[in-house]
């Protein structure tokens, strides 16, 4: 066992002593076996995160235990070839898992809309307004879409239409030429996104910088901080809290839109949550939430989630269970994730797993059994590299379980569903 094992072992038997509380009752609190627990104190085992955070909160600790016992890192992001962005994705072996094409070859597959410098003849104003509205309402569809299908559905005509933007920003009018580039660079943030849920960070990273570029040639300044926030999901998603806090906060200085203010001071909050620190966490996300009620109404065009009713809260349920409190994150995500529409299904799988790994965490077993095996199938059908995380993390908190009946049913289903992602 390393040394950072048994310095926590003995900061846990000696908080634990401190509050008057047996290993008996320390195993109801957290529960964890009594026989782990005395393995853990007396450094003949490991101690996982989520345990340090736990009894962080049963034993009033102040985050003194999570310190002892980082995060690891989830993995460095996969390699991938270099070049232009019309490269979407890669394999382990940088071999293309979706392939490099051109826009010829895109638009022989009929991926691109039939905007091309041909059409510029004739009254050019009125054509690039014409591209305008039929992109803007295809950019609505997209992000439908996304929220029912697999990622390679959308990601191919994503990277189209957003380069398509670009040559039809190139040769625009004056009048029309800012216009087209903040759409254009909704379609790359876009883009970015459903790249990250397919695994591919540096492709995500390089699609939400042409995101920045774009809007910035524009003079739509706001984009770079909300780049910031990018990265900042990123980082957390990597379990770095220090990194995540860091950006977020980069992210909310200076002069913003309170709805981008409001998505920095989210990540923040969770970059604390990840900490261990309970008091900034909550006074972060109060902050957040001040933002949002004087954030402008979503539009087609809103940066971030438009399917949450209450973005908030349904972050203070996600940081209450990253906080080891469990317990008090369960109604609060039971509650909201009956507020996220049936259709936006890529939505409900996350919120839905992560419920699912509070509950099971809780020691709700049964129930967060029932509650996976109704999601697994949407999280099959969308494959999100996201989702799939915190489904790692409750089979991983399942396993403490194994005995239970319905942990035995559950099991192959949810090997099965994790497999299919290796």
């Amino acid at each position: 066992m390393s040394e950072q094992g048994r310095l926590f072992g003995t900061e846990l038997r000696r908080v634990r002593i401190s509050a008057g509380i047996s290993l008996d009752k320390l195993s109801e609190l957290v529960h964890y076996s009594k026989g782990y627990l005395s393995k853990v104190e007396t450094g003949h085992k490991r101690p996982s995160p989520e345990l340090a955070r736990v009894c962080d909160s049963r034993l009033g600790a102040g985050g003194t235990l999570s310190e002892l016992v980082p995060l690891p890192p989830s993995g460095a992001p996969r390699s991938e070839e270099d070049g232009e962005v019309w490269l979407m994705g890669s394999d382990r072996d940088d071999t293309s898992r979706w392939p490099t094409v051109n826009r010829r070859g895109l638009l022989a597959a009929g991926a691109v809309s039939a905007v091309s410098p041909g059409m510029f003849l004739g009254n050019a104003s009125a054509v690039e307004e014409r591209s305008l509205e039929t992109f803007r309402s295809m950019f609505g569809q997209f992000r439908e879409l996304g929220q029912t299908v697999n990622h390679a559905v959308v990601l191919p005509a994503l990277v189209a239409h957003t380069h398509t933007l670009g040559e039809l920003a190139d040769n625009a009018t004056t009048g029309n030429r800012d216009e087209i580039l903040v759409l254009g660079s909704r379609y790359a943030e876009y883009t970015g996104w459903m790249a990250q849920e397919a695994g591919e960070e540096r492709t995500a990273l390089r699609w939400t910088e042409r995101a920045a570029d774009m809007a910035e040639a524009a003079g739509d300044h706001d984009l770079v901080n909300y780049t910031r926030v990018r990265r900042a999901l990123f980082a957390l998603y990597r379990n770095d809290a220090r990194r995540t806090i860091e950006l977020a906060q980069q992210a909310r200085d200076g002069r913003i839109p309170p709805r981008i203010r409001a998505l920095a001071l989210q990540r923040e909050a969770q970059g604390h949550a990840l900490a261990g620190d309970y008091d900034s966490c909550m006074r972060v996300l109060d902050h957040a939430r001040e933002a949002y009620e004087v954030a402008s109404s979503d539009t087609a065009l809103a940066l971030g989630s438009t399917n949450l009713a209450d973005p908030v809260a349904m972050v203070t349920g996600w940081c209450l269970h990253d906080l080891g409190r469990p317990g008090e994150a369960i109604p609060v995500l039971d509650r909201e994730i009956q507020r996220v529409p049936v259709r936006a299904s890529r939505s409900r799988a996350r919120y839905g797993v992560r419920r699912a790994l509070a509950h099971a965490a809780e020691g709700n077993v049964e129930h967060a059994c029932a509650l996976t095996e109704r999601i697994l199938d949407t999280v099959d059908a969308i494959e999100s590299a996201t989702v799939t995380t915190d489904l790692r993390r409750l089979r991983h908190t399942l396993v403490r379980f194994r005995d239970n009946p319905a942990v035995k049913e559950l099991t192959p289903r949810l090997t099965q569903s994790l497999r299919a992602r290796l």
